[in-house]
């Protein structure tokens, strides 16, 4: 992780200035008190966590929730935040056990209690919203709230559980103001986190103050910030031009990233190694042209990568042939070793070998809206057509509806990004191609299944590599869908704000408490 902050500071000391640095970095009354501004075009679907599994909302209540555990930045073992304690019970990681602690309140003023989490999580689960995050738990049997103990019995092993409660889909709500069986209504949260939700206005902004109740893993909240949600990268570049803006994360266009100087004194670029990836998804469900794996695997036959890294996201993004990015335990290259370069007469042979009639006719899907996702569909559209094996249908759609028509099985191929819910290969497999997982394709295998379950029994997660190896090439063979890109994460601030190499690390949070004036 690169900060420029961080080399003008080691410049600083070098001349013999730092107790200027220090006394410069400290808060004073000519200090700018205005909110931070932070830009982004991710989207919040939804305030309430049992509705939403998407980056915007997750991003969102990391600062308005709290859940039970925490990641500290850069850690890949999760602490205590709502909890006092937590701890698997026994050897067979089959009971996980929290304390809760005794100081925590609503932000309606309400005490929060054991209670409260039992019903946050099974109220998830029982809801069961299409593009919710209850497929994180397919192994929770039952929540039980005894004082102040919860109790999580699970039906097998799973040693990723409490980093799944780190999550958004831990987020602990008030029992007596989220109904049961429904999502809640409103642009209003009560939610315990080191931030209040002061205003929102859906797709616009967020007013987040700290929240004085806070208790919790953060010895202290931070300042105002004020989120700015923008429908392109373009118009959040408009807005960073105009200096409308104190941060910028997810996402520039890719040629304003693409040069982007570390070396420029008026930025601060932090470009740290991501596991943001995307993949082209097939719905295999009967009825669909894609549901036959020949004409799935002669489709990764054809996708060329490379005009992608290089024409569309400007070499801001990495090639990627496995459904584990790079970094992660157990990444291998079964989509490189499979298919190593475009293929169409391997295409073909493999449409006859499947006795469909060509060209396929196929509707492809993406979140519309997104100027370089559009030319991404453009470019897969054009390599499928360019032999006359397959004619696409390409669909634009605004992304909350997009995600319901996908999962809905709307469309036989889609584009969907992926960023890591937690830092584990784990978060990859379940949540991906695993039974009920979130992409909703109609994908299932009992091999693919029982590898997960195998890798879930290890604590020490080193052993699990094989085994996601062995994952890997199982979906390599089924190809229920081809891996694309991974990219790096990019946060861009003035030099009047510092915080911002901390605000996002891969883990699904949204560190604003962390941004500070200067």
């Amino acid at each position: 992780m690169r900060s420029i902050r961080l080399r003008i500071l080691a410049v600083l000391a070098v001349l013999g200035i730092a107790g200027v640095v220090a006394w410069q970095l400290l808060p004073s009354d000519e200090v700018n008190q205005d909110p931070v501004a932070v830009g982004t075009t991710d989207e919040v679907t939804s305030l309430d966590p049992a509705g939403a599994y998407d980056a915007g909302s997750w991003a969102m209540y990391s600062n308005i929730y709290q859940s039970l555990l925490t990641f500290k930045s850069g850690a890949v073992v999760p602490e205590p935040d709502a909890a006092e304690s937590c701890e698997f019970i026994g050897q067979k990681l089959q009971t996980y056990q929290c304390k809760l602690r005794d100081d925590l309140t609503f932000s309606n003023g309400r005490k929060i209690t054991a209670e409260d989490v039992k019903y946050s999580i099974e109220r998830m689960i029982k809801i069961k919203t299409d593009v919710g995050p209850w497929v994180l738990f397919p192994s929770l049997k039952n929540v039980v709230a005894d004082g102040r103990t919860i109790t999580f019995n699970l039906s097998s092993r799973d040693a990723t559980f409490p980093q799944k409660l780190a999550t958004g889909a831990g987020s602990i709500v008030d029992r007596e103001s989220y109904p049961a069986d429904k999502l809640r209504a409103g642009d209003t949260v009560d939610g315990s986190g080191p931030y209040l939700l002061k205003s929102y206005r859906p797709g616009a902004i967020a007013e987040l103050v700290p929240n004085p109740l806070y208790k919790g893993a953060l010895s202290k909240t931070g300042v105002p910030v004020t989120v700015h949600y923008y429908d392109k990268s373009e118009e959040l570049q408009t807005a960073w031009k105009a200096k409308q803006l104190d941060v910028t994360h997810r996402e520039l266009p890719p040629a304003t990233l693409a040069e982007l100087n570390p070396g420029d004194p008026d930025l601060r670029v932090t470009e740290a190694e991501s596991a943001e990836i995307r993949n082209l998804v097939f719905n295999v469900r009967p009825g669909s042209p894609l549901a036959e794996k020949k004409v799935r695997q002669a489709i990764a036959s054809i996708i060329d990568r490379g005009p992608l890294v290089t024409d569309i996201y400007k070499g801001t993004v990495e090639p990627l042939y496995s459904l584990i990015p790079q970094g992660y335990i157990g990444h291998s290259t079964p989509f490189f070793d499979a298919y190593p370069s475009p293929d169409p007469a391997r295409a073909e042979q493999l449409l006859k070998d499947a006795g469909v009639q060509t060209p396929v006719n196929i509707s492809f899907g993406y979140g519309g809206g997104n100027e370089t996702q559009a030319k991404e569909a453009a470019e897969l559209r054009r390599q499928l057509e360019a032999d006359g094996l397959f004619k696409v249908t390409v669909h634009a759609v605004d992304w909350q509806k997009f995600q319901k028509e996908y999962a809905a099985g709307k469309y036989d191929a889609y584009t969907v990004g992926w960023l890591p819910d937690y830092p584990d290969s784990d978060t990859f497999s379940q949540p991906l191609v695993g039974r009920n997982n979130s992409l909703h394709n109609g994908y299932s295998s009992k091999k693919v299944d029982s590898l997960i379950s195998s890798t879930l029994q290890y604590g020490d997660r080193g052993r699990t590599s094989a085994d996601f190896k062995e994952l890997q090439a199982q979906v390599g063979e089924d190809v229920p869908l081809v891996p694309l890109w991974q990219k790096k994460d990019y946060v861009v601030s003035t030099t009047d704000v510092s915080g911002s190499q901390y605000l996002s690390d891969g883990t699904g949070l949204w560190r604003l408490w962390e941004l500070r004036r200067i």
